[in-house]
Order: structure tokens, then C-alpha cells, then sequence
């Protein structure tokens, strides 16, 4: 059986992907779903290819138990349309970066993380690059909470 596939998008797969991928496949884990999930993600633009998570956003993460260290940015491909279940962007601009990559076929796959709050009312996940510490753990606090949403979807998906 094919594992349920989340794909995380931002611009450049440094910041705020990585973030909700290492969240996401944290809780994925904690539920042992790890063999029925799968989780990664992507950038709509190829800036960091291979690169680690900005040093900031492994430092946040790390203080509340998530380990981004061993992800590496890559650029969303067309093969990920097919691949992937949910294809989750961070902001409308990637969003319709998204859309306009998307095969028509495949364009129900694609939706906005924050779709998944329930605590927050945010439609999208900031970007904190050029902001200061709290951009980031402002982020994570969105990230948690549209993550608990998502594991309550893609749960209800695979059983």
C-alpha cells in the first residue's frame, strides 16, 4: 500500500517548510503512522539547493523538541504532482506558483497549511527570513496548530 504523501512548499525550503515537515513527521511518528505517512518538502524557487534549514528556524525548533538538521531544501519538481497526496503551501504567492505549475488533474492536491488551524486564524504562515526571533516562533505556533489539523485529516484518509 502506497503511504499517504504530504508535500510542504514555501519559496526557498529553508524556513518554513522544513519547519511544518519536521513538525508534521514528528507527530506522524508519535502516532506511528511513519510507515503509512510520508512526509517532505519543497521550494517554488531552486535558492538553496541541498542546503540545511535556516540556522534560525533549527534553533527554534529544537527548544520545542523538532529536529531539522538532516533536511535539505530541494525545488518542487513536476513529478510531485503526481507523487504527492497533499501538496501544502505556506502563502498565497506560492500558492498560485503552485497552481500555475499544477496539472489540472492535480490541482485539488494543492491548498494553503493554515486551511488545517484551529487555535489560530491566520490564512497564511509569514515568512520570518528578514524579521527577528519572534517571526519564528510565530511560525512554529501556526505550524503546531495546522499540523494537529492535518494528522486529524490525513488519519482519517488512511483508515
Amino acid at each position: 500500500m502506497k503511504p499517504y504523501a504530504v508535500l510542504f512548499v514555501c519559496m526557498g525550503n529553508i524556513c518554513r517548510s522544513p519547519t511544518a515537515h519536521g513538525v508534521f513527521q514528528h507527530m506522524v511518528k508519535a502516532q506511528h503512522l511513519h510507515d503509512r505517512v510520508q512526509v517532505d518538502s519543497a521550494g517554488t524557487h531552486n535558492y538553496h539547493p541541498n542546503s540545511p534549514p535556516d540556522e534560525r528556524s533549527q534553533q527554534h525548533a529544537i527548544r520545542r523538541g523538532y529536529d531539522l538538521s538532516e533536511l535539505r531544501a530541494r525545488q518542487i519538481q513536476a513529478a510531485d504532482f503526481e507523487e504527492f497526496d497533499l501538496i501544502l503551501a505556506m502563502d498565497w504567492d506560492n500558492l498560485k506558483l503552485i497552481q500555475a505549475e499544477c496539472p489540472p488533474e492535480h490541482l485539488v492536491k494543492v491548498r494553503r497549511l493554515t486551511e488545517f488551524c484551529s487555535v489560530h486564524h491566520s490564512e497564511v504562515v509569514p515568512d520570518p527570513y528578514y524579521g527577528g526571533p519572534a517571526g519564528f516562533d510565530h511560525v512554529l505556533d501556526l505550524v503546531e496548530d495546522a499540523c494537529e489539523g492535518l494528522l486529524h485529516h490525513v488519519t482519517g484518509q488512511i483508515r
